[in-house]
């Protein structure tokens, strides 16, 4: 054989360029390799053998004027369950879809397999031909292109901002698409196009008026329909017995219910009160107070409501009061490290919480992701180039420790040290008031949604109070919190953090300057800083699972350094109670129970 006939299809694929040699693959990890193999059945924490059927009631705090949840106009309001990261995508589903037992691995779904070059330049999503909508309608690539410049033209963010960093989206083939990035793409963005769009149906769907809040049920390609509405109050969804994906090894023991209905209540306690009596069948329970005193009833006396406990293997999160510095008295570090110290965590945890927690004091404690009590290495500090000289000697020597008081709500030491943070910052307390030199009181209102939040403010004010701080606290209700904290309208705010062993993008929305002024954002803090959005950038580019977590590390000395927010309290259990017919698999995945792979034990 002649050399030239080997020579010109090499030829030809180079010219053609890198993506022209890539193999298509059936998952794909932020680093490393999927821990699946290509021929594997199900995920390890599942129950394939799981008779379906059934039903289940969840109960959530809120209402709803709308089932289309991609737009701006309904995101405080929105139907849960069409696309929710509890409940699971009952209608609507992603590309691929998210292991649990992995920091970050995508497994095909929509697309049964995927294609990406080494340097994730682009990637293209081939679908499975068997996948259809419910109305028994293929989802077609041209589907995947009309639901990414739909959302662009008309969702709300995130989804508005998706093709941003995306040069070119082109069809390929019959089921092909490929996705080609600009210079505005990093190393994960590939993943968030993968698990965090909805594909949805071009045949049902009129552009012109999907930005309006509609209570028409949807089309979808998920397991279920939406069967009936009453606006405001109860959504009930069907399995939909065509349902294309139920064998596949991504879906396989998921979605066992034959009915799911979300139901909707303007309170807390109302909800608690409906599981109380049966018509919800779970409760995820956050208070360790009313996890230790509200289940005295019948039901959990005679066993017809259990008490679990999961413990995943997850960094804690960040729960805090958070200033907005968009206000001018919070723009000072040393106001609100001043701040920060004024909250007695040992007197509230002894008084309010019967001591369940521990104090939280890294965004990613409890795992290699944090940099509490390890000192910054030579990769870390490489990493952290000038911006080292702006993190606390204590947080870069691996020292740092929020300061521990005697529990009486008084201790003087603390607040001495408290004051003189606050002098630093231009107040000092002038007639008994802590004022700036002009002789402006510090003042700023809390505002809080729940009653555990109000007791915490209130503990938090009486401290203030000591050291002549006027806090007001302010609660509202669920619409009001949401539309406020929607637009920024406060001065503090009692937020949560969650974290992941794989953070990303979702830093950006959270603590990005791009992420400011954008109402709805997650930027709940106001944060503009250049060096936290080059940490970011660095975490999103990281190769290496080593340089990704040094830059972790950096990024959350950075951020505890900054004093965003006053720290609060975590637990190392996830508490749910739930009706005895209610099952779950015996394997616990590394982040922790999974409602949608539960299922009805009087199904079986």
């Amino acid at each position: 054989m002649s050399p030239m006939r080997h020579f010109i299809p090499f030829m030809a694929a180079l010219l053609i360029g890198t993506p022209a040699l890539a193999e298509p693959l059936h998952g794909i990890a932020m680093h490393g390799s999927p821990a699946l193999p290509p021929d594997y059945k199900h995920f390890s924490y599942v129950n394939p053998d799981v008779k379906k059927g059934g039903k289940v009631a969840y109960g959530v705090v809120g209402t709803f004027d709308s089932l289309n949840p991609f737009v701006l106009k309904s995101m405080r309001t929105t139907a849960r369950g069409l696309w929710d990261p509890i409940f699971g995508h009952l209608v609507y589903e992603p590309l691929m879809t998210r292991s649990s037992d992995e920091p970050f691995t995508l497994y095909g779904l929509l697309a049964e397999s995927v294609e990406w070059d080494e340097g994730r330049s682009f990637i293209q999503f081939n679908l499975n031909p068997n996948a259809k909508w419910s109305d028994g309608e293929p989802v077609t690539a041209d589907d995947v292109i009309f639901s990414f410049e739909l959302l662009r033209d008309k969702g709300r963010i995130p989804f508005s901002n998706r093709l941003t960093p995306v040069e070119k989206m082109e069809k390929i083939g019959e089921h092909g698409v490929r996705f080609t990035f600009n210079d505005k793409a990093d190393r994960e963005f590939p993943l968030i196009l993968a698990t965090a769009t909805p594909i949805l149906p071009k045949h049902a769907i009129d552009p012109a008026t999907f930005d309006q809040s509609t209570l028409r049920p949807p089309v979808g390609s998920g397991p279920y329909r939406v069967k009936s509405v009453s606006p405001g109050e109860r959504i009930v969804y069907e399995r939909n017995p065509d349902y294309w994906g139920k064998d596949i090894p991504s879906k396989v023991g998921f979605d066992n219910y034959e009915q799911v209905t979300v139901e909707y209540f303007l309170q807390e306690n109302t909800l608690f009160e409906a599981f109380k009596k049966g018509e919800i069948d779970i409760y995820l329970e956050g208070s360790p107070t009313h996890w230790a005193r509200a289940y005295d009833f019948p039901a959990v006396q005679n066993g017809d409501v259990v008490k679990d406990a999961f413990k995943p293997q997850l960094p804690t999160g960040m729960l805090g009061f958070v200033f907005n510095t968009r206000r001018p008295i919070f723009a000072d570090v040393n106001v609100r490290a001043g701040l920060s110290l004024t909250f007695d965590f040992e007197w509230a945890n002894k008084n309010l919480f019967e001591d369940a927690y521990t104090r939280t004091e890294s965004f990613w404690q409890n795992s290699p992701l944090s940099s509490l009590g390890k000192p910054a290495d030579e990769r870390e500090i490489k990493i952290l180039g000038t911006t080292r000289d702006r993190i606390e000697p204590a947080v870069l020597d691996g020292t740092y420790r929020l300061p521990r008081t005697d529990g009486s709500g008084a201790d003087r030491k603390v607040l001495r040290e408290s004051v003189e943070l606050l002098k630093k910052g231009g107040y000092t307390i002038k007639n008994g008031r802590m004022s700036d030199a002009s002789g402006r009181p510090l003042t700023f209102e809390v505002m809080t949604q729940t009653q555990d939040q109000e007791k915490l403010a209130i503990t938090y004010q009486r401290t203030l109070k000591m050291i002549g701080i006027d806090m007001s606290i302010r609660t509202v209700d669920d619409a009001q919190y949401q539309a406020r904290s929607g637009n920024f309208d406060y001065d503090v705010i009692v937020k949560s953090y969650p974290s992941s062993l794989s953070p990303g993008i979702e830093q950006m929305g959270r603590w990005g300057s791009s992420s400011r002024d954008k109402d709805g954002s997650f930027n709940f803090a106001g944060v503009a800083d250049p060096d936290l959005d080059r940490l970011i950038e660095a975490m999103l580019t990281a190769r290496s699972k080593e340089d990704f977590e040094a830059t972790v590390r950096a990024y959350d000395r950075m951020l505890i350094s900054g004093h965003y927010l006053v720290p609060l309290y975590h637990i190392a259990e996830q508490w749910v109670a739930r009706r005895k017919h209610i099952g779950y698999p015996e394997a616990l995945p590394l982040y922790g129970y999974q409602l949608n792979t539960w299922w009805d034990k009087r199904a079986q």
